[in-house]
């Protein structure tokens, strides 16, 4: 992009307040480093940064606390408690429920969670924010132009044929009355304010200039890591590919856990093997609180989080709609592997203790992610409702989660939760860990003789070790624990169909990337190049390598049929599943209210 060609439309900007819609994990430490960075843009004092809040009866509490000066984010987040503290004593962070007060604003990041319903993206909370703000403003000043900048995950698309047309409904038109960009987040619970600033991250907009304005705004607080600019329709495929890629990756890990299960063979070393030939070794198979990077990554009791779940669906959004065929996609189909996995993980454990039904069981973590109190889409309240109906007399606990968390109650267990872990832990037959927190580690020798009553502790989280429970006379098993060393075969056959998958995703890829150019995309500057895709997606921390499109040879194997994915992408290369682009089809003509 030419900065110079922009540089008369910049030289007048001033930057004098900030406004944040929605202090939960992106918000939150966005907003505290923004603040705490003093940022000057066109004036000599710092702006000021103001939190904006929704009243409502589950989160409206996090105004006053910010505005005491504390985080809302529960869990173990190094750095960002003091620097919420810092930045309201200095009078830079406010916390208001009031949507007025960004009237004035120079730039708006909306960091409000987006879902999905089904087979399509769920804006409603994302809607509701936006009708806010473009109420609020109506009563701007003529000749101001906020930059209003999506952190929120979008399907792609979205920002041309969803939240442009929205705000166009409120006269305020793109590049006349508001600049419109989007700016995926990276973050990761327990590393918020690290991840910010470290990691790489994509600013993008509908017109060039509008990447240029968000980079004078980040780079205060990505110091470490680089900003990519591009256009909004590549920087959503690239957010909603990483998540998507990484739910594959699971999605194998957990099929080829499965086998090894099945055959006592330590996954584990399947696991280490297979990544030094890729040459994508980490240290998560040996560490439960490093975080996953590998080919191969760490199948546990499911896939939760707000992202992973969704992202390949919110991927897949336009041509899902256009009656695509679905069947062979490894996108799509990841999901049902991953979703199985609560299910195989009471099958599995029942394979070493017997049927548990009836048995007192303590879950130990309800949070899907470690050292983190975010619930969303967490495998273990799912796996806690399976329990259940085997008339299992449960407990959960987590020392992060709160009482009053909402997926508690949305999955009516509040009354089986507790922050007691002597509680959870009395009269305990059997234990699932369930989430990898540092807590757990610490507590491992209270765990091991917390009840006389306990038998055995099924590990779904590679918390523990079969050397922890030398002759404790408790029964240890969990996934991919099994002891036979694989056979080197073997390794080839999970390597091989790595290979092939990788190939076959690049194939889907390119195949969505060329239905959105033709449907959705009006001029040069939006349109998605493939290999900037890839570039961009390599430059996500957890490891999202897209190989070139293209076919890969496959040698029939004794091992085939352990792996739905393998299949799928065996059939795609069979048949030819690269879709063209659909001519003439007018799906990205018309503006949807979603």
């Amino acid at each position: 992009m030419n900065y110079p060609a922009y540089r008369d439309e910049l030289k007048n900007w001033r930057v004098k307040k900030i406004g944040v819609i929605g202090p939960g994990i992106v918000g939150m430490p966005m907003a505290a480093m923004l603040a705490f960075s003093k940022i000057k843009v066109g004036q000599d004092s710092s702006a000021k940064v103001v939190i904006i809040q929704r009243n409502s009866s589950t989160s409206g509490w996090k105004v006053d606390a910010v505005n005491k000066g504390d985080s809302v984010i529960g869990g173990i987040e190094p750095e960002l408690d003091p620097m919420v503290k810092s930045a309201v004593a200095d009078g830079n962070l406010s916390a208001a429920h009031d949507y007025n007060l960004l009237s004035g604003t120079d730039v708006i990041l909306i960091c409000v969670q987006t879902d999905k319903i089904g087979l399509e993206p769920d804006y409603g909370p994302l809607f509701e924010s936006l009708t806010n703000l473009a109420e609020a403003l109506q009563k701007k000043e003529r000749e101001k132009k906020p930059l209003i900048i999506i952190e929120s995950t979008l399907a792609p698309s979205s920002m041309e044929s969803v939240i442009k047309p929205f705000f166009e409904k409120y006269n305020l038109i793109e590049g006349r009355d508001i600049y419109l960009g989007n700016s995926p987040n990276r973050v990761m619970p327990g590393r918020l304010v690290e991840r910010i600033r470290m990691s790489d991250k994509l600013v993008a907009g509908l017109d060039p200039l509008t990447p240029i304005m968000i980079s004078e705004i980040y780079s205060n607080i990505v110091s470490d890591g680089e900003l990519h600019k591009t256009n909004s329709l590549t920087a959503e495929i690239v957010k909603t590919l990483e998540n998507a890629y990484r739910d594959i990756r699971i999605a194998y890990s957990a099929e080829i856990a499965r086998y090894c299960d099945n055959n006592d063979i330590n996954f584990y070393t399947v696991r280490d093997k297979v990544n030094c030939v890729l040459k994508q070794e980490d240290e998560a198979s040996g560490e439960p609180n490093a975080v996953p990077a590998g080919g191969l990554l760490i199948p546990t009791i499911g896939v939760g989080g707000h992202c992973l779940p969704k992202d390949g669906i919110l991927l897949w959004w336009r041509k899902i709609k256009s009656g695509a065929d679905t069947a062979g996609s490894l996108i799509l189909n990841s999901r049902f592997i991953n979703d199985d996995s609560p299910e195989n993980s009471i099958k599995l454990a029942e394979k070493k203790f017997s049927d548990i039904s009836g048995k007192r069981i303590a879950l130990l973590g309800a949070a899907y992610r470690f050292n983190s109190e975010d619930t969303r889409n967490s495998p273990s309240l799912i796996l806690a409702g399976k329990l259940l109906g085997k008339n299992c007399d449960i407990i959960l606990h987590d020392p992060y989660v709160k009482m009053e968390d909402k997926n508690l109650d949305k999955f009516d267990l509040k009354k089986y939760f507790t922050n007691d872990l002597n509680n959870a832990l009395a009269d305990a037959e059997f234990i699932f860990m369930c989430t990898a927190h540092y807590h757990y580690i610490e507590k491992k020798e209270l765990i091991l003789k917390s009840s006389k009553k306990l038998k055995g502790i099924f590990d779904g989280c590679n918390i523990y070790n079969y050397s922890d429970f030398l002759n404790s006379g408790i029964i240890y098993t969990g996934i991919g624990k099994g002891k036979q060393e694989p056979e080197e075969d073997f390794i080839n056959y999970v390597y091989e169909g790595f290979r092939l998958i990788e190939k076959g995703v690049a194939n889907e890829l390119a195949g969505i990337i060329d239905f959105l150019n033709w449907n959705y995309v009006h001029d040069d500057f939006n349109k998605v190049d493939f290999k900037e895709v890839q570039k961009l997606a390599g430059s996500c921390t957890t490891g999202c390598y897209i190989v070139d499109p293209g076919i890969i040879g496959w040698t029939q194997s004794k091992y085939d049929g352990l792996s739905r994915l393998i299949q799928c992408a065996i059939e795609a290369q069979e048949n030819e599943a690269l879709d063209p682009p659909l001519e003439g089809q007018e799906v990205g003509k018309e503006n949807d209210d979603l």
